[in-house]
């Protein structure tokens, strides 16, 4: 019989555990949390210092009693939940939940890798229970609680049913929003590229320069005149090099991953979103079979430290020197510093043993996990390697008074680049090959090969990825490690936002909620106050503030408002807005309302006229400006319709072209296919169309013999691939075949059907 009972979260996690424990120990798993506050009610009694009503939910009763059962047999309970605030959390909630015995000794044990000599070291120093850890957690689940059960009521009430609010999520959404209508609000403004093409006497190589300057004056050219008229002052002129700069730059590589940065680069690199990431992380810390039973391969995923182990960094440096030779390797560990708060007694995400190439571990991963495993053990590597060392070049070559500017780089040593590169958000990745110029000097002669100007214009601030969403909050102290990912995946669930391609976009209602909230509840949404919480739970963790007169004076002013604005909002007014269309049946001024599926027209006398229609939107003005839908408007320009034979009219609305009976009292409206010239490629009968999801009304290419053929693709078709006969698509970096370029070759993760 066991004499001693540990309690993990998860049966994967007890399955590597219970591997390096003896006969002695019996290892079980709690399922994660066992205890919280009810579903059916708030759950928090006010007056009495916000003390929380936990109970055990259904579906964790029967692990309780198999827990109880187990703990009768046992001398010892060891609590072995994660390190973070929600494991302390658990092990605490375990000890009400089970009941345990004054009497019973409690030993709390934390690791930040599962191998057997991290949790044989953890046997020998246990601890108790850190209240403090937990006050932080049973502050935030409170708050958290108190915020969504009083405002999403009045969200109910004012807007719809259904909705709802939270104290980070809300945060996030009003993020998205206010880009978006930055976006919306932006107006691109023309400017011109004057690029020359040059080479140098008995040289072949031909580089190119970018006309910057005018004497000492930067130059923007800002339209095609005066494109026009800096060609032709430069016409036939002796171009020359002014001046020329040489220096040697050092690159130092990225700290080691945190939560927030694995989450980042994931999806930079393998388009995974944060949830994947977290999920895949966490088979890789809990445990993978490598032939000799299951163990931890990387160290615990949640965590804001960039710190290593003297062990790792020594591990490294000797890997290192093995794989790359001894100038690669650092005399001394490489520190970094990580962010004011950050929990430097923990470790960063590194791999466990730095020895399990990612090669040799492929054997025993699936695809996912081997790829974010690769991920993780370079950037690791590169972080205790050398700089890389470039020689950078800048040449100012001069024509009637005009500057042109030539760059080059050459890499000198690569450093930690042999290993490594970070990714970048919205652009291309920066390249590891060199780019050349040939060698010059003062006063040298050039001869110009060629001169071109291009119009250009500027573009507006990039979409929100996942990537750049966790950065962004990550910035402005909003959230920690563990919550970004189940924010980011609440406020898709529940349909704030929308993932096109990889950016998020927000629908119409998160526009609506977020102006409310703005509005009538600015300290809910506003950066500083939610970043200020934040810091507040930290102190509560650290034992530096009482989390009651935490929350007391949140709670008072927050509660007051709710009483105020559920009687002084009216609905009609924050869901209605006034437009300038107008009704085509009585001829009065349509509204814009909210409706289940995003904003529309309706008639401002409605119910005694029932003219509703879809917005036009942005969608829907980029179609009927395009040749395809004006020929399509021709075609139809005298159909009838299929219910009452009288004539529709053809238009245009957010989710593209469809057909409107002018007979006052038929509502039949029938969309309008838009073929896009590409065959079906499984099929080979039908054509790819486009079409619009249900909900939402996210653009697709579909087969128009659905449902006979379902074949679906979220990119647009351009044609047939020259090598495999599959799907050529166009992509942000290109066209490429679905097939063989790019869910092969690990450009793009499978993504669920349209």
């Amino acid at each position: 019989m066991a004499k001693n009972l540990v309690i993990v979260e998860s049966p994967a996690k007890a399955k590597t555990i219970s591997r390096f424990l003896g006969n002695q120990y019996k290892v079980l798993a709690s399922m994660g949390h066992v205890r919280d506050l009810p579903k059916s009610k708030m759950g928090i009694d006010i007056e009495k210092d916000f003390e929380p009503s936990y109970s055990v939910s259904a579906d964790k009763k029967k692990v309780i009693k198999e827990l109880k059962d187990e703990l009768k047999k046992a001398d010892t309970l060891w609590l072995a939940t994660d390190e973070d605030r929600e494991g302390e959390a658990i092990g605490w909630h375990l000890l009400s939940a089970l009941k345990v015995e004054k009497s019973m000794p409690v030993k709390r044990i934390v690791f930040h890798e599962i191998t057997e000599s991290a949790i044989k070291k953890s046997l020998e120093e246990p601890r108790d229970v850190d209240m403090n850890v937990v006050n932080a957690q049973q502050a935030r689940r409170v708050l958290d609680r108190l915020v969504g059960y009083e405002l999403s009521p009045l969200l109910w009430k004012k807007i719809r049913y259904g909705l709802s609010a939270g104290r980070v999520q809300s945060v996030a959404v009003r993020l998205v929003v206010e880009r978006e209508r930055e976006i919306e609000a932006f107006k691109p403004e023309e400017y011109w590229k004057i690029i020359g093409s040059f080479k140098k006497e008995n040289d072949e190589t031909i580089f190119e320069a970018e006309l910057q300057r005018k004497g000492d004056d930067k130059l923007e050219v800002k339209n095609g005149d005066e494109a026009k008229k800096i060609l032709s002052e430069i016409e036939g002129a002796d171009y020359k090099v002014k001046t020329v700069e040489q220096k040697e730059v050092k690159k130092n590589p990225s700290a080691p991953f945190i939560t927030s940065t694995l989450q980042q680069e994931a999806s930079r690199k393998l388009n995974f979103s944060v949830k994947k990431t977290m999920i895949v992380a966490q088979q890789l810390y809990e445990g993978i079979d490598t032939g000799k039973g299951e163990t931890g391969v990387i160290t615990y995923m949640r965590t804001d430290s960039v710190n290593l182990s003297d062990l790792a960094t020594k591990a490294a440096k000797e890997l290192i020197t093995k794989l790359y030779g001894k100038d690669y390797a650092l005399d001394t560990p490489r520190k970094f510093k990580g962010r004011k708060g950050a929990q430097e007694a923990h470790e960063a995400i590194r791999p466990v043993e730095m020895s399990l190439l990612p090669e040799e571990a492929k054997k025993y991963l699936d695809n996912d996990q081997a790829r974010l495993y690769e991920l993780i053990w370079k950037r690791t590597v590169a972080c205790q390697m050398q700089q890389a060392i470039l020689d950078k070049v800048g040449v100012d070559i001069e024509a009637n008074g005009y500057i042109f500017r030539a760059t080059g780089q050459t890499v000198k040593f690569p450093g930690f680049m042999e290993v490594y590169m970070e990714g970048k958000d919205n652009e291309e990745e920066e390249q590891l090959g060199e780019k050349f110029l040939p060698k010059l000097s003062e006063g040298e002669k050039l001869d110009l090969e060629n001169m071109a100007s291009d119009q250009h214009f500027t573009k507006p601030p990039p979409r929100y990825t996942e990537a750049s969403l966790v950065k962004k909050l990550e910035s402005e102290g909003i959230g920690r490690p563990s919550t970004y990912a189940p924010t980011i995946t609440t406020v898709i669930n529940r349909g704030y936002i929308e993932k096109e391609a990889k950016t998020l976009r927000p629908t119409d209602v998160a526009g609506v909620v977020t102006d409310l909230l703005v509005e009538n509840f600015p300290s809910v949404v506003d950066y500083k106050f939610t970043a200020k919480m934040e810091d507040n739970l930290d102190d509560v963790e650290e034992g530096k503030l009482e989390w009651v007169p935490m929350l007391k004076e949140f709670y008072g002013p927050f509660h007051e408002t709710i009483l105020e604005k559920e009687k002084t909002l009216k609905k009609e007014d924050i869901v209605n807005e006034e437009s300038d269309e107008i009704c085509e049946k009585c001829g009065k001024k349509m509204m814009i309302k909210l409706g289940r599926f995003g904003k529309f027209l309706s008639c401002s006398d409605y119910p005694e006229c029932k003219s509703a229609r879809p917005l036009p939107g942005e969608e829907g003005e980029e179609v009927e400006d395009s040749e395809q839908v004006k020929q399509l408007r021709e075609e139809l320009k005298d159909e009838k319709c299929k219910k009452c034979s009288s004539s529709m009219e053809f238009k245009v609305g957010r989710y593209g072209p469809y057909l409107q009976c002018q007979k006052e009292d038929c509502k039949n409206n029938q969309s309008v296919v838009i073929l896009s010239g590409v065959k079906c490629n499984k099929c080979e009968e039908g054509e790819l169309a486009e079409r619009r999801t249900r909900k939402g009304g996210k653009l697709f290419w579909g087969c128009n013999k659905f449902p006979k053929c379902k074949n679906a693709t979220w990119s647009k078709p351009v044609g047939k691939c020259e090598k495999c006969g599959g799907l050529k698509v166009e992509l942000k970096d290109g066209v490429k075949c679905k097939d063989c370029e790019v869910e092969k070759k690990g450009v793009a993760t499978k993504k669920a059907k349209p």
